[in-house]
């Protein structure tokens, strides 16, 4: 059962996310648009993305400014970005392009990321 700060932090986490999957999935589809394969524009888009969504995220959804949690959060980011990459080569092997694949991705990479930022970085 979702307690009720778990359902706040849920929303918060949404409508934060919103903001960073804007973000970093716009710096993916520029960067393959310029012709940058798209494993790396995965990688670029995930490191610019980690560095907004920590402050984001650790601010806004789970109250946290704490510096110190930034090596685990890059962590769940390593995490979600193999996890990305993976569903992506998935998605290529039944000829499903980048950019629908990306977007496919948003949602359960969102639930992944959620848990494991909830349960291993920002827990309290």
């Amino acid at each position: 059962m979702i307690n009720s700060v778990t359902k706040k932090q849920l929303i918060k986490f949404i409508f934060v996310g919103g903001i960073n999957t804007a973000f970093g999935y716009g710096i993916f589809a520029l960067l393959l648009y310029t012709g940058l394969h798209y494993t790396l524009a995965a990688l670029f888009g995930q490191i610019m993305g980690v560095i907004f969504n920590f402050f984001t995220t650790g601010r806004f959804v789970f109250d946290n400014k704490k510096i110190n949690k930034l090596p685990a959060f890059v962590t769940v980011y390593g995490i979600t970005y193999l996890l990305n990459i993976l569903g992506l080569k998935l998605f290529l092997l039944i000829n499903v392009n980048n950019y629908i694949g990306g977007a496919i991705l948003i949602l359960p990479i969102a639930i992944i990321s959620f848990v494991l930022n909830k349960s291993f970085v920002f827990n309290k």
